[in-house]
């Protein structure tokens, strides 16, 4: 009994593999891959006190154990929320955007605001 059960479960399975390309041959439309929209870059944030400023670019100083120095390219696309001046702490959101950061968004912070998306 059990030998005749296999034997039927693989000629099911033989026929089915032999079916499915000539099925997809005959008018089944082709599958488009996965994802159709093109991949976003990354977004990246980092936090500081702006050290300098105008019109195409800001720059921003991170203090603490391991001090660094980041200077963003800003363009019209450019959001800010708040006003930003030099010795203000911000948090800027930028992409990386012909190998130069590129800055998407500003959010000035207050002395106990904290930031959000």
């Amino acid at each position: 009994m059990r030998q005749s059960w296999k034997g039927a479960a693989l000629a099911a399975l033989i026929v089915a593999c032999a079916l499915a390309p000539a099925a997809h041959a005959a008018g089944a439309a082709p599958k488009k891959s996965a994802s159709t929209h093109p991949a976003r870059i990354a977004l990246h944030q980092f936090s500081g006190v702006v050290t300098a400023i105008d019109k195409s670019s800001l720059t921003v100083e991170k203090q603490g154990r391991s001090p660094r120095t980041m200077q963003f390219a800003r363009d019209e696309n450019t959001a800010s929320k708040g006003e930003i001046e030099k010795q203000s702490h911000v948090t800027v959101y930028y992409r990386d955007q012909d190998g130069r950061p590129t800055a998407q968004r500003v959010v000035v912070r207050g002395s106990g605001d904290r930031t959000q998306q």
